[in-house]
């Protein structure tokens, strides 16, 4: 079977998703691609694409900072995944969407007092999770971030609406960025492609 090799070391994400997916979409025949990445955000986004196309994947860990993740993609496994592919395309263009998401860029609601901002939004939580219809996804980026971690007010009513079946993505730089990337408790940590795709696959972004 061939071998295709995408060097993406030292590329942030979503750079290496983008470019595992063109090389896994691109196959007209039985291959692995074999995609090097030098953090382990990137392995577990990797993972996830593997997942989404309907392709297997097999992470390795070649050195320090330095790993694999390589896809094998069978005949039907490659037409799953330009299926997939072509599907996200028509979502992106289509006036409808996956549900309901909500995308917070802050740890406190509204701008102004902070103290209250915090408050708001623990309030907020609150009753988002007591609400009777709950939103398919919640992102997190910039200050949102730390909402997901360890520590977090918020906690709780995350974790809840997470066992109620909520998808909480977190996004990957931002929780690098804080130092968080080892004290997130709810959710995923995602990365933007990830987080784009959602917003424009929605049928409704709700902006906090």
């Amino acid at each position: 079977m061939e071998k295709k090799v995408v060097d993406a070391m030292g590329k942030v994400c979503p750079i290496p998703v983008v470019m595992a997916k063109k090389a896994v979409t691109a196959l007209t025949e039985p291959a692995e691609v074999e995609v090097h990445v030098d953090n382990t955000t990137s392995v577990e986004n990797l993972k996830r694409l593997a997942s989404s196309l309907g392709v297997t994947a097999a992470e390795a860990t070649i050195g320090e900072n330095h790993y694999t993740v390589t896809f094998h993609a069978d005949a039907g496994a490659i037409e799953g995944a330009a299926g997939a592919a072509a599907q996200e395309v028509v979502d992106a263009c289509s006036n409808t969407g996956a549900g309901l998401v909500y995308a917070i860029g802050t740890e406190v609601m509204g701008q102004g007092d902070d103290e209250l901002g915090a408050q708001l939004m623990k309030t907020f939580m609150y009753a988002l999770r007591s609400a009777d219809v709950l939103p398919e996804k919640i992102l997190f980026f910039n200050t949102g971030a730390k909402l997901t971690a360890e520590g977090s007010p918020v906690l709780e009513d995350l974790q809840a609406m997470e066992e109620e079946g909520v998808q909480i993505m977190t996004c990957g730089v931002c929780a690098g960025h804080f130092g968080l990337k080892e004290k997130i408790q709810a959710g995923i940590i995602s990365n933007m492609y990830e987080i784009v795709e959602t917003m424009n696959a929605a049928s409704k972004v709700v902006r906090i």
